[in-house]
């Protein structure tokens, strides 16, 4: 038997099928788009999310011998959908890098205490979380609001259409802005300033935790047995790390996608004035009674909006991005480039978060290349790493290694640089499918498959290659690095004349 993980990322989605020893035995993916909106809005139909569920669902299960017994999905965080009381979508998918709902977050932000919040959802308020967009559309999509009765995360619609309970687990019901997560319940407080009602989301449980068997019918869309047993997964990055081996303190890994993250594991959560102050959140892990403490930043948006603007759409659908990375790789410049660029395509993360920020290419010269600017991305990505190394290790003390996975780690470059500017070992995992590798093994111990998740690191989850930072190439760096890190402190002035513009104090 074998073990189907689907991980429902941000801008597409994969599945893998694993044996019990870890090993993977078929994969696919699928990409979408989210429709033209609006600047800061972000939506999808949700039938998108479906059909492209479907379609990896059904490749992986074609191909996989021996036959799955076991599914289960996980998800990028904060993107749901507005469902009516039989689960039909009443509206489209809003989408995590949405950023329409500014006033609301600020308005809760000051309702409740940025403090306050976040002693209980490990969180602060921002407009990429769910409650704030749900405001939002009370007031300005009132139809919308009013015929949904239930407001589900990706997954549990997912779920739903698979005809099961919608369950939401504890990692991803924590990227709401109303989960208490000491308590590990959504939170009567938050609710009730908000003037809704927990019963309007799904209800939460451990990761794991058996929805239940499809039917024939719809096993049969799928390429799955009758009876196959569905299993509740969890927020991607707790997967990521799960998949990584973090499963106490002490170990850090990193997932290399969209978003770059960190994330080190507790047993209690992170809540204090050092996370407060550096926007860490922290929240409930995939693993039970643990948590996860995060850092993380836009950073393969960045590259793939390079990649959008250098080929034509038929280039990019006809060639792989690993291949059209390397060949801009293979004519880089040897040493620093002198461009300063930053990710911050839809906004910045920690320790910040600001909407309104945007990416930012300095140092242009008319020399400058398609090459250097491709370099200038992963040199501006590895400043944005070594940041985030080290503001978290000011929580979550001092580490050396960092274990890594995802898509963006294909890169002998990316890596050099950020294990150099970050002064950090950096292990690339045998599987780089860690989310996917994580979710499986929630999934094979909701089958019985693991006596439990301890059990199962010990068997599936491999460190392999160790890149080691390169000597002086952090010196090289260091005018760059001190660049990087001026530049978006001196943008300030122009975030704010940029803010009164959106909020409707400039001119059109």
């Amino acid at each position: 038997m074998s073990l189907l993980a689907v991980d429902m990322g941000s801008s597409s989605c994969k599945a893998v099928a694993f044996s019990e020893e870890g090993r993977v035995l078929a994969q696919e993916s699928c990409s979408y788009l989210p429709e033209p909106q609006r600047p800061g809005w972000a939506e999808m139909g949700p039938d998108q999310f479906w059909e492209a569920f479907q379609a990896v669902t059904r490749a992986v299960a074609t191909e996989t011998i021996p036959p799955i017994e076991v599914l289960a999905i996980s998800s990028h965080g904060e993107t749901f959908i507005p469902v009516d009381s039989r689960q039909q979508p009443v509206g489209p998918a809003i989408l995590n890098i949405d950023n329409r709902a500014v006033a609301e977050a600020n308005w809760l932000a000051d309702t409740l205490g940025r403090r306050h919040i976040f002693e209980i959802t490990g969180l602060t308020a921002h407009s990429m979380y769910p409650i704030p967009k749900i405001l939002w559309m009370r007031e300005h999509q009132r139809d919308v609001f009013s015929s949904a009765s239930f407001f589900l995360a990706l997954p549990a619609y997912l779920i739903s259409r698979l005809g099961l309970p919608s369950y939401i687990d504890y990692s991803l019901a924590s990227r709401f802005l109303a989960f208490d997560v000491r308590q590990r319940c959504w939170s009567a407080e938050i609710m009730s300033a908000c003037q809704l009602n927990p019963e309007q989301f799904s209800i939460p449980v451990p990761s794991g935790t058996v929805a239940g068997r499809l039917q024939s019918s719809i096993a049969a869309d799928l390429g799955l047995r009758s009876g196959t047993l569905v299993a509740v997964g969890g927020h991607d990055q707790p997967c990521a790390a799960l998949g990584c081996g973090v499963l106490a303190p002490g170990r850090v890994s990193a997932s290399f996608g969209t978003y770059e993250c960190l994330v080190a594991a507790s047993e209690s959560p992170t809540i204090n004035d050092q996370a407060l102050s550096a926007n860490l959140n922290s929240y409930c892990h995939v693993v039970p009674d643990r948590f996860v403490t995060i850092a993380y930043f836009p950073s393969g948006i960045m590259v793939e909006w390079l990649l959008h603007l250098l080929y034509p759409e038929q280039q990019l659908a006809s060639a792989s991005v690993s291949e059209l990375c390397a060949a801009l790789e293979a004519d880089a410049p040897e040493g620093p480039t002198g461009l300063c660029i930053t990710p911050h395509l839809p906004g910045t993360c920690n320790p910040d978060f600001d909407p309104h920020a945007t990416g930012v290419i300095l140092g242009i010269r008319p020399t400058t290349n398609r090459n250097d600017l491709y370099k200038g991305i992963l040199e501006g990505i590895a400043c944005e790493f070594a940041t985030m190394a080290d503001l978290l290790q000011r929580v979550v003390g001092p580490y050396d290694d960092v274990y890594v996975a995802g898509g963006g780690g294909r890169s002998r470059l990316g890596l050099n640089l950020r294990a150099s500017l970050a002064s950090r070992r950096l292990h690339l995992m045998q599987s780089p499918e860690a989310v996917c590798l994580g979710t499986a093994i929630l999934a094979g111990v909701a089958a019985g498959k693991y006596r439990s998740v301890a059990e199962a690191v010990k068997q599936v989850v491999v460190p392999g290659e160790i890149i080691q930072p390169t000597p002086g190439m952090a010196t090289s760096y260091g005018r760059q690095l001190q660049q990087y890190r001026l530049l978006y402190s001196s943008l300030a002035p122009v975030r704010r004349v940029q803010a009164a513009f959106h909020s409707g104090g400039g001119n059109a």
